[in-house]
């Protein structure tokens, strides 16, 4: 049995719940509806079926206030919550960085890297490129570091991904979100890239304005790419992509299945003792968005990744 640790919480991101609950196969809705996220309440027991991750097992939780860890841990099932992250360190096999708070996650990550405890960290795993390099060079000494939004394994992404070669040669993707660039253009970069196989990406540029963001991407084998993320639209998570020959709309919408997907590749690559998605992809993602956050600061110029 793996045991796992898991760390909560930024604001807004209920992850901490549902990641566990979909591990431990246990959700108590009134508590976790009764903390803000009565959707995620909803859709752990509309798919309570498939809940629980055969051979693993959150077994603690550390929080920086005890009484958010103590709720997360009896919503959940979790045993033990831990007094601090190095304590937490010298009990589990594995963790889970359930934090969508980049500028944190260089420290709190610190303490199971040095330890060679394997490790997950939500999106986006880095925004500046000092903390990308930082990560980078321990996955270069070999140590376990896995990132990913969970989009790249949105069941939807995959139907279409298996259907491209009918739309004929691709030209190009449109994509669509909801909020801010930092936490959710991570999502729709996943999407986009998962869906072409994770193409070399060679400039962006941030055409819109903060609230409003507009990101064209040129890839190495030609594909355009542009991401739309507005803090006020209707909430939506699409991909339009357009080939020669047609075209195809992917309307993402399952996020519990996305979920335990991630956790469940998660969970095998800790088995397999290294993380089954590479770190150069992750990084291609993450330099991809970190240049659209730099394109936009400095005016909308275009910048050159490769």
């Amino acid at each position: 049995m793996i045991r796992i640790g898991i760390i909560g919480m930024s604001e807004g991101n209920a992850h901490p719940y549902s990641w566990s609950a979909i591990i431990n196969g246990m959700a108590d809705g009134a508590e976790i509806a009764r903390v803000g996220y009565p959707a995620v309440a909803d859709y752990l027991a509309a798919n309570r079926a498939t809940t629980g991750i055969p051979g693993a097992k959150v077994t603690q939780v550390w929080a920086q206030d005890t009484a958010i860890a103590e709720s997360i841990a009896r919503a959940t099932g979790i045993d033990h919550v831990a007094g601090s992250l190095e304590e937490m360190a010298t009990n589990i096999d594995a963790v889970i960085l359930a934090r969508d708070d980049p500028e944190h996650h260089r420290a709190m990550a610190a303490p199971f890297i040095e330890a060679g405890i394997p490790l997950f960290i939500d999106k986006p795993l880095a925004i500046s490129r000092e903390d990308l390099a930082w990560f980078a060079g321990h996955a270069a000494e070999g140590k376990f570091v896995m990132s990913c939004s969970s989009m790249r394994y949105a069941s939807e992404v995959m139907s279409a991904k298996a259907q491209l070669a009918a739309l004929g040669p691709i030209q190009l993707v449109t994509a669509t979100g909801k909020k801010d660039w930092i936490k959710y253009g991570v999502h729709m970069l996943e999407a986009v890239f998962s869906l072409l196989d994770d193409p070399q990406p060679l400039s962006v540029r941030h055409s819109g304005q903060q609230g409003k963001d507009v990101v064209t991407i040129e890839f190495a084998n030609g594909i355009i790419a542009v991401v739309h993320l507005f803090m006020h639209i209707s909430p939506t998570f699409q991909l339009s992509v357009y080939g020669e020959k047609n075209w195809r709309l992917v309307d993402i919408t399952n996020s519990y299945a996305m979920f335990r997907d991630n956790i469940i590749e998660f969970v095998r690559s800790v088995q397999e003792g290294r993380p089954r998605l590479r770190f150069e992809t992750t990084s291609a993602v993450i330099g991809t968005l970190i240049a659209a956050k730099e394109s936009r600061e400095q005016g909308g110029i275009t910048i050159h990744i490769h």
